[in-house]
């Protein structure tokens, strides 16, 4: 395993150039190419080293790299929503704020846009609950 560099910006030196199977991620507004080494070397990000890069570059730029379309939940009541990779998280993010909220939540990819209802048994016992501890 190499050393981390000072900065995962900065080019190894020559002796030091990533295999060349180590994968590489693109973001044309950028006008850049990365290699994930530093996500895998220093990082220890294993499998989700294009993952981790790619969240983290949102983070600090504002914009997914190329490629990379996000899930996006979105409460249809209040200001609460979530971006994710994977459409499993995504689903489980709006499922759980759905039931502890009662709040129906917009689930979109730009192939597919769902609607998770909160569970009508679920509101109907709340329903019943405020009821009657306002009797």
């Amino acid at each position: 395993m190499s050393n981390p560099p000072t900065d995962p910006d900065d080019s190894p030196a020559a002796d030091e150039e990533p295999a060349g199977n180590t994968p590489t991620v693109s973001c044309s507004r950028c006008g850049r190419t990365w290699a994930l080494d530093y996500e895998l070397d220093s990082l220890y990000a294993g499998n989700q080293a294009f993952e981790q890069f790619a969240l983290d570059h949102e983070r600090h730029t504002g914009h997914f790299p190329d490629g990379v379309t996000p899930w996006v939940v979105d409460c249809q009541q209040c200001p609460d929503g979530e971006r994710f990779l994977d459409e499993k998280p995504a689903r489980r993010w709006a499922e759980t704020h759905a039931r502890h909220t009662r709040h129906a939540v917009t689930l979109s990819h730009p192939e597919t846009e769902t609607v998770v209802e909160p569970d009508a048994e679920a509101i109907k016992s709340a329903q019943t609950v405020e009821s009657d501890s306002e009797e």
